[in-house]
């Protein structure tokens, strides 16, 4: 039983582990102050970092047909174009080619368009 009702001690005084009065903070357990969620970024608590071009208006609208010229092939082989920077994936084309692309889907980040014959 000793065993037992020195645990329950620590529970009450300390936490588990003990170690002082139960409202001491650890420092260095997320980092102090700035530490948990948000990494201490002046306030910022949490969620996610979204730049502001996210909400800005896209070049590109769903039917559109552009010039475009492949600068990159993507992780499963799509082409990479870019119009005025926005992203656009195409289908079927290698690094290198001027293609006339027609978008058939728009999302925050990039769009999908595919080769217009």
């Amino acid at each position: 039983m000793d065993d037992e009702e020195g645990m329950n001690d620590q529970i009450t005084e300390g936490g588990i582990g003990g170690g002082g009065q139960g409202g001491e903070r650890r420092e260095g357990f997320r980092g102090g102050r700035a530490g948990g969620r948000g990494g201490g970024r002046g306030g910022r608590k949490g969620g996610i970092d979204i730049k502001p071009n996210y909400f800005l208006p896209k070049p590109v609208k769903v039917g559109d047909e552009v010039d475009v010229k492949i600068e990159a092939l993507a992780s499963k082989g799509d082409g990479i174009a870019r119009k005025d920077g926005f992203v656009i994936f195409v289908k079927g084309t290698k690094e290198g080619d001027t293609v006339k692309v027609r978008v058939t889907e728009v999302k925050a980040r990039f769009a999908v368009g595919e080769v217009v014959a």
